[in-house]
C-alpha cells in the first residue's frame, strides 16, 4: 500500500510536463481522439439546433446538453477506468467519459436524436446515458435529477469491498467506483450522503468534481462557501484531495493519476476538483447571455482545453501533420456516425409499455445487468404450500426468521439501515442478526434515507441482494428520487439495467397511538411508483411468503410492515416454513360468502375479519386480503363481485385518491352490470393520523363501523 498522502488540496505544480515529454500513464492519441470526437458531436448537435428552420425536424436534438470545455480531463479519467469491475455514476455532461470507455459515436448521436437502440431506445433524454458490460468498467444509469448519481456509486464501491473482502473474489482487488458531478451537485443530499459513506467506510471511491462555476445561472459561491469544495473539505477525515486546472493537460494528468493510484492502492476515497470552462449555454433552450457578461464568456473561451491539449501534444508527442491527420480521421468518423444515426428508425411505439417490470426474455432483448443471475435464482427453491405444525409467531419474528434463513442460504444478501445492526431495529425485527452474520452483512447506516436506498441500488446493480430498512414510512420521503430512479431503471434503459432491491418500512397506526409522522400509511404513493412491487401482509405467515418472494424477485419491492402488527400479537400465525413463498398479485380469501365482497389489506384486513365474524355466516361476506397492492389480484376481486353484486373496500390510507379508488373504478368498469349497489369505500378521513387514542379511533375504521357499513350495503 502506498504511503498515505496528505488529505488536502494540492497546489499547482510547476513543470507538469518536462521538456519534450508527456505524462507516461496515458494513451495520448486515444485521449486526443476521444476529446475531438466529443467536441465534434457537440458541434453537430448545437449547429443543427441553431438552424432549426432549415433542417429536417427529425435531425433535431429535442433536449441537448453539451460537454464543451469539460471533455479533455474527463476522457483522461475514462482512460484510467481499466478495472474489471470499475463503475462510474455520472451525469448529463459525462458523454466524453463514455466515449473513452468505448461508446460508439453512432450510439452517442442516435440517443439524443431519439432513434432506436442506444442508451434507452428513445425512452430517455439522449445524454442521460448508461453503459452495461459484464467484464470491464460500466456506467450506471444516469438520471435527470441532480446529485442522484453519488449514492449508487457509493453502493457499488461498497459492493466491491464486499466481493473482495467477504466473498474473497480476487477479481475485485484494485477496482474502484467513480462519481462524476458538477459544482452545483456538491450542494445536494446525495453528494454529502455518499461522502459520509465513503469516508466512514474507507470505500474505494473517487469523487470527480468538474467545476465550471455555474449551476445553470447560479454562481458556485451559492453551492458551497467560497465556491471551492476541495478547499472546504480539506479537514475531512479519510479523504485524499487534489485540486487543479482541468484545462491544463499536464496538471490534470498528474492529479488524475495521483487520485486513481491512491484509490486503487487501498488508500480509501479521494476527491478531485478540476476547474473547467462552460463553453456554451447550460442546455439547448438556455441562453447564457441573459446572466453572463460578454467578458465572462470570452474569458471562458480563452480557457478552451482543446487548444491547450494540442499545444501539450504537438510537437512533444506528435507532429503537426499527425494532429491534422487525427482531426481528419475524427471528421470522417463523426460524419459516418451521424449518417448512420440519422438512418436508424424511430423506436417502435408498440414497445413503449415493455420493461416496466421484468419479463420473460424475447429474441433481441438486452441482457440485463443487476440483481441475482438466473442460475442463482434457480438455485433458491420455494414452495407455495405452507409447512404443517409450525409454531405460532408474531409478525416481527416471522420477518426475522425469513431474513435469517435467506442470509444463511444466499451469501449475497445484505441487511442494513438506521439502527438495524447493534440495536436490531427500533421494532427489534433484526435483533440478533448482526451477531449471527457479522457487521459486514447486517449493518447500521448513517441517517440518510437517500443514502440507504441509493446504496442499495448500487449494490443491486453489482449483483448483490440488498434488503434496506427505512425506519418509518414517512422517513422514505427524502429518498423519493432514489426510489423513483430505481423503479424506472429497467424501463428507461430498455432492459439494460435493473436494481431489484427490497425496502422494508414500518408504517400505519401503532398500539393505541398514532401521529402524523411514524403512523403514516400512504401506500398509494408506492402503488403509483412505476416499476415497484408493493407487499402489505396482514399476518406473520403471509409476511414470510411475501418477503421471501420479494428477495428472489427480479423487480424492486416495498415491503410494508404494519406498526400495529409489529407492536402486538395481532396477526400472529403459524410459521409456514423456511421455503414458503407467495406469488405477488395473489389475494387470500379469508371468509367465503355470496352476498357481499369485502376487500382490504394490512392491519385493516384483521378488522374486516372481526367485522365479518360479528355478523356471522348469514351476512355472506366474501372477504379478500389483497396482500399485495402492486400488482393486485384484479381477477379474484372481479370474480367475487360478479357473484355477490356488492363491494366494500376498507383501507387505512385516506379516502381521497387512496388505492380503494383504483379498485372501485376497476369494479365499476369491469363488473358494472353485476352490481346491485354502489361500490363503497370505508377509509381514514382526509386528515393526518392523530396522536391521542380518542382522536385516532375517531378516524380509523373499526370492526363495529365496518360491520355497520356492510349491513347498510346489504340492505341497499
Amino acid at each position: 500500500m502506498p504511503a498515505k498522502s496528505p488529505s488536502k488540496p494540492s497546489a499547482p505544480a510547476a513543470g507538469d510536463r518536462a521538456a519534450g515529454a508527456v505524462h507516461p500513464a496515458f494513451d495520448w492519441r486515444r485521449i486526443a481522439y476521444d476529446a475531438l470526437v466529443s467536441r465534434a458531436l457537440d458541434d453537430v448537435e448545437e449547429t443543427t439546433n441553431r438552424n432549426r428552420t432549415s433542417v429536417p425536424k427529425d435531425h433535431l436534438v429535442l433536449y441537448q446538453f453539451s460537454a464543451r470545455g469539460h471533455e479533455v480531463a474527463q476522457v483522461m479519467l475514462g482512460s484510467r477506468l481499466t478495472g474489471r469491475h470499475d463503475a462510474a455514476g455520472a451525469y448529463y455532461r459525462s458523454r466524453p467519459l463514455l466515449l473513452a470507455l468505448g461508446l460508439s459515436a453512432e450510439d452517442a448521436l442516435a440517443s439524443p436524436l431519439g432513434r432506436s437502440g442506444g442508451f434507452s431506445d428513445g425512452r430517455d433524454i439522449g445524454v442521460v446515458c448508461n453503459l452495461p458490460r459484464r467484464d470491464g468498467a460500466i456506467v450506471l444509469p444516469m438520471s435527470g435529477d441532480v446529485g442522484s448519481q453519488y449514492t449508487p456509486a457509493a453502493g457499488w464501491a461498497q459492493a466491491i469491498a464486499y466481493y473482495r473482502d467477504a466473498l474473497h473474489d480476487e477479481s475485485y482487488a484494485g477496482c474502484m467506483s467513480v462519481a462524476l458531478g458538477g459544482d452545483g451537485s456538491v450542494a445536494t443530499n446525495g453528494f454529502w450522503s455518499a461522502l459520509t459513506m465513503a469516508t466512514t467506510l474507507r470505500l474505494p471511491m473517487l469523487f470527480y468534481i468538474e467545476d465550471n462555476g455555474l449551476g445553470i445561472s447560479v454562481r458556485g459561491g451559492m453551492q458551497t462557501p467560497g465556491g471551492d469544495i476541495a478547499r472546504n473539505l480539506a479537514s475531512f477525515g479519510n479523504l485524499f484531495i487534489r485540486d487543479g486546472d482541468g484545462t491544463d493537460p499536464g496538471q490534470a494528468a498528474r492529479l488524475i493519476d495521483e487520485v486513481v493510484t491512491h484509490v486503487r492502492g487501498g488508500g480509501g476515497p479521494a476527491l478531485i476538483r478540476l476547474t473547467v470552462p462552460r463553453l456554451c449555454s447550460h442546455s439547448g433552450p438556455d441562453n447564457q447571455k441573459g446572466y453572463r457578461t460578454d467578458a465572462e464568456i470570452a474569458e471562458d473561451a480563452a480557457r478552451d482545453p482543446l487548444p491547450k491539449l494540442r499545444g501539450y501534444l504537438v510537437p512533444a508527442f506528435m507532429s503537426e501533420q499527425a494532429w491534422g491527420e487525427l482531426e481528419a480521421e475524427v471528421a470522417r468518423d463523426v460524419a459516418g456516425a451521424l449518417a448512420a444515426a440519422r438512418a436508424r428508425p424511430a423506436p417502435e411505439a408498440a414497445t413503449v409499455r415493455r420493461f416496466v417490470y421484468a419479463e420473460p426474455p424475447r429474441a433481441g432483448d438486452a441482457d440485463t445487468l443487476g440483481g441475482l443471475s438466473a442460475a442463482e435464482l434457480a438455485a433458491l427453491d420455494g414452495s407455495e404450500t405452507p409447512r404443517d405444525g409450525g409454531d405460532v409467531v408474531r409478525l416481527a419474528e416471522a420477518v426475522r426468521r425469513t431474513l435469517r434463513t435467506e442470509l444463511e442460504r444466499n451469501p449475497k444478501v445484505l441487511v442494513f439501515g438506521e439502527d438495524v445492526g447493534v440495536k436490531g431495529g427500533v421494532h427489534l425485527v433484526t435483533e440478533g442478526l448482526q451477531k449471527a452474520f457479522g457487521p459486514g452483512r447486517v449493518f447500521d447506516t448513517s441517517l440518510s434515507e437517500e443514502g440507504i436506498v441509493g446504496r442499495a441500488v448500487g449494490m443491486a446493480a453489482a449483483g448483490l441482494m440488498p434488503v434496506a430498512e427505512i425506519q418509518f414510512r414517512k422517513y422514505a420521503d427524502p429518498a423519493t428520487e432514489q426510489l423513483n430512479n430505481c423503479g424506472t431503471m429497467r424501463w428507461r434503459t430498455a432492459n439494460r439495467f435493473a436494481a431489484p432491491i427490497v425496502v422494508r418500512m414500518p408504517g400505519g397506526y401503532g398500539k393505541d397511538v398514532g401521529d402524523p409522522w411514524h403512523s403514516l400509511s400512504d401506500e398509494v404513493r408506492f402503488a403509483h411508483a412505476l416499476g415497484w412491487q408493493l407487499a402489505m401482509p396482514s399476518n406473520a405467515a403471509d409476511a414470510v411468503g411475501l418477503l421471501r418472494s420479494a428477495m428472489r424477485s427480479r423487480n424492486p419491492t416495498i415491503f410494508f410492515e404494519h406498526r400495529s402488527l409489529l407492536m402486538t400479537s395481532d396477526g400472529s400465525a403459524r410459521y409456514p416454513g423456511d421455503d414458503y413463498v407467495i406469488p405477488f398479485g395473489k389475494a387470500r380469501r379469508v371468509r367465503e360468502g355470496e352476498r357481499i365482497t369485502v376487500v382490504s389489506w394490512g392491519a385493516m384486513a384483521l378488522r374486516c375479519t372481526e367485522a365479518a365474524d360479528r355478523l356471522g355466516a348469514a351476512a355472506g361476506v366474501d372477504l379478500y386480503d389483497l396482500r399485495t397492492i402492486a400488482p393486485w389480484d384484479r381477477a379474484a376481486i372481479l370474480e367475487s363481485v360478479t357473484r355477490t353484486g356488492r363491494c366494500l373496500i376498507v383501507h387505512e390510507d385516506t379516502v381521497t385518491a387512496g388505492f380503494g379508488a383504483e379498485i372501485a373504478a376497476t369494479v365499476a368498469r369491469e363488473a358494472f352490470w353485476y352490481l346491485d349497489a354502489p361500490v363503497d369505500r370505508l377509509a381514514v378521513d382526509d386528515v393526518p393520523m392523530p396522536y391521542h387514542p380518542v382522536l385516532l379511533n375517531a378516524v380509523l375504521p373499526g370492526a363495529e363501523a365496518i360491520a355497520a357499513r356492510i349491513e347498510t350495503l346489504l340492505a341497499t
